[in-house]
């Protein structure tokens, strides 16, 4: 991509906030006033009572998609761009983000820099979550992390796991989240998982509220694929937190990494670490 002309770019808003038009509208000037055409999201346009494209037209025909919102929105992109293997820009319409880490005050330097290839490329790991449904195969994917929980707030849940097909744990309490290096600082670092640098080809698992104090997170090469199933009762399995399938009893969920990844822009000076003692506010 880095020797590539940009010529028109995508650009996705966060939804439910048509207060981000007058943003928008600095985002496209500045695309436009480089001669880059700029196509809308067409969910983002009604939003801000504008014309737009559908999403599949922008993954197809824009150079990149630029996410403006937070890493909620910029993880939605991901989730629906994935087939089209699109790099992602993401711009931050408040706090600085672990994804979204742009801000519009800083858009038209970087855009400058984009042109004379001044930028770099991150590919982030993405799980891919596969369910037999009727003889079917259903897939997921996920950005951040897969989370395999319970139906019901007063059960806790058995959660049979086997690694690359043996018998590797059962873990009892809550669920288990299964995270990716990018989502490791989100719903795992909450649950006591580990930080993982986000280029790293690896993932990891991390017990949700364990019953046995025993039963610690665990990272996993990325070579090696998970099965998860539960022999007492349905459990839900809970996709980037945005989207929830239910997993019947009877059926196993196969986790791996995918073989593709998606690919973040980012500036040349910016630097992972630097996000996380200020996210996380080390060092204070």
């Amino acid at each position: 991509m880095k020797s590539k002309e940009i010529k028109k770019i995508g650009v996705v808003l966060r939804p439910l906030t048509p207060e981000l038009k007058d943003g928008y509208l600095k985002v496209e000037k500045i695309f436009k006033s480089r001669n880059i055409d700029v196509l809308l999201e067409s969910k983002s346009a009604k939003m801000i009572g504008m014309s737009g494209e559908s999403f599949k037209n922008i993954c197809m025909e824009c150079d990149f998609i630029v996410s403006f919102g937070g890493d909620g929105t910029l993880i939605s992109t991901v989730r629906k761009s994935f087939d089209f293997d699109i790099p992602i820009l993401g711009v931050h319409a408040g706090n600085l983000g672990f994804l979204a880490d742009l801000s519009l005050d800083e858009l038209d330097a970087f855009v400058e820099k984009i042109i004379q290839n001044r930028y770099k490329v991150d590919e982030r790991a993405v799980l891919e979550a596969t369910v037999i449904k009727n003889t079917k195969e259903v897939k997921y994917y996920a950005f951040n992390d897969i989370v395999l929980t319970r139906t019901r707030v007063s059960n806790m849940i058995h959660i049979e796991t086997l690694v690359d097909s043996q018998a590797f744990n059962t873990y009892y309490g809550d669920g288990v989240i299964v995270s990716t290096p990018t989502g490791s600082t989100a719903y795992n670092l909450s649950a006591g998982g580990p930080v993982l640098f986000p280029m790293s080809n690896v993932f990891a698992l991390t017990p949700i509220c364990p019953h046995s104090l025993t039963q610690r997170p665990v990272v996993l090469p990325g070579k090696y694929a998970i099965e998860m199933k539960t022999s007492e009762e349905r459990a839900l399995i809970i996709i980037d937190g945005q989207d929830v399938h239910e997993l019947e009893l009877g059926e196993s969920v196969h986790i791996k990494l995918a073989t593709k990844t998606v690919k973040l822009i980012h500036r040349e000076e910016y630097n992972y670490f630097e996000v996380l003692k200020e996210k996380l506010r080390w060092g204070e």
